[in-house]
């Protein structure tokens, strides 16, 4: 348990190496402060980030282009050799707006190489808005580097207990539905009520949540009907909502051909088309223009 300890303040300690390298009045310490060609930068080979929002980073560019960066990034000298710590988003964006330079921070002195891989981690905690999946990543390889539990993490991040579980209860899912997470499709809160179903389950489900845009309140209760279902009936339910949804989309359908002046029909499932002669030329040439 002593060790356990001491690695938990190892964190308190490192949290707080982060927090001094932000902190630091960088006006009454610009020798500091270098500009550094954007090229030579090494990227952090620990960055847990592995997706980056691309409308976010042009955003960010168009705001570095407009107002200049107003943050140095920071980063460790390695005999010449420049590793990033912190500020991945900003090199990006920096390179997105043009520009050859960037300001940084040279943070050798209250920084040890040897953390970089920690120091990642907490950057990313603490300064980016990382997706939920890159998250509990950082939050699972914090509780292993420092063999410590979810309370004892919760408590150094300052976050709650039941955060910390919820985000990291997202690495029990199939890969297919944390793609979907990534990708934006399906919310930590949808996430959640999908742990513990089968992977084909979780997949019906995530392709139910995402063509019907199901509200969380509407997947708790699709997940609720499908726990009470016999095993060889726990599709029906699934199947009757993409029948609904099917249904509406043809109705759509059906009236977007009308608008165009074309005779057709719903029957079993499809939609028929049956045009006169003069539709099709017209429908064809609205197609055209």
């Amino acid at each position: 348990m002593a060790k356990k300890n001491a690695l938990g303040s190892g964190l308190g300690e490192l949290l707080g190496e982060v927090q001094n390298a932000y902190e630091k009045n960088l006006s009454e310490y610009t020798e500091s402060i270098i500009e550094l060609s954007v090229d030579i930068i090494q990227p952090n080979p620990f960055q847990p980030r592995k997706s980056f929002d691309s409308d976010a980073l042009n955003d960010l560019a168009d705001s570095i282009v407009e107002h200049g960066l107003l943050q140095p990034i920071l980063v460790y000298d390695d005999e010449g050799e420049y590793f990033l710590i912190a500020g991945e988003r900003r090199l990006r964006a920096s390179k997105i707006a043009g520009k050859s330079t960037i300001k940084a921070v040279v943070a050798n002195e209250y920084i040890d190489r040897s953390r970089l891989r920690e120091l990642a981690i907490i950057e990313n905690i603490q300064r980016e808005n990382l997706n939920p999946l890159d998250l509990a990543h950082s939050y699972q390889e914090l509780i292993n580097e420092y063999k410590i539990t979810h309370e004892e993490l919760a408590a150094k991040l300052k976050k709650s207990r039941a955060q910390i579980t919820n985000t990291m209860r997202i690495l029990e899912l199939c890969g297919y539905v944390q793609d979907l997470i990534v990708q934006n499709k399906i919310t930590q809160g949808h996430a959640k009520v999908m742990v513990g179903l089968e992977e084909n389950e979780q997949k019906v489900l995530a392709d139910s949540i995402v063509g019907q845009r199901l509200s969380v309140r509407e997947t708790e209760q699709l997940v609720k009907d499908l726990k009470h279902l016999d095993p060889k009936n726990k599709h029906s339910v699934t199947k009757k909502q993409d029948s609904s949804a099917d249904s509406k989309v043809l109705k759509e359908l059906l009236a977007a051909l009308t608008d165009l002046g074309v005779q057709a029909k719903i029957s079993q499932g499809k939609v028929i088309i049956q045009p006169k002669k003069d539709a099709i030329i017209q429908l064809i040439k609205k197609l055209k223009s």
